[in-house]
């Protein structure tokens, strides 16, 4: 059973920058295509990005499409998250996943959640 832990959240301000970190044990990630979602205050879990199992192909939700970048270490199995440009409805607890289905935007598609890292931008 893999475990996966997130961190690198924080406070910034607007237009700042913050790299998200996600940490597996207990499994390799080097087959499985990941990603990462998010969940604001009072809304529904929304897909934030996603990368292919070699880490070539990548995918992004409209919404953060030139601003976050996605990436994986194959050698550390760790998972990354760049967000440059915040912007304070990027605020939100952000989870990395195993992604069961390449190029999905659907939350259902992802599984083995993290805990969660908190992303707060302050205008």
């Amino acid at each position: 059973q893999v475990q996966l832990v997130e961190s690198g959240g924080g406070l910034v301000q607007a237009g700042g920058s913050l790299r998200l970190s996600c940490a597996a044990s207990g499994r390799t990630l080097s087959s499985y295509a990941m990603g990462w979602l998010r969940q604001a205050p009072g809304k529904v879990r929304e897909f934030v990005a996603g990368i292919s199992w070699s880490g070539s192909s990548t995918w992004y939700a409209d919404s953060v499409k030139g601003r976050f970048t996605i990436s994986r270490d194959k050698a550390k199995n760790t998972l990354y998250l760049q967000m440059n440009s915040l912007k304070p409805e990027d605020t939100a607890v952000y989870y990395c996943a195993l992604c069961n289905r390449y190029g999905t935007y659907s939350t259902a598609d992802f599984g083995s959640w993290g805990q969660g890292t908190q992303v707060t931008v302050s205008s």
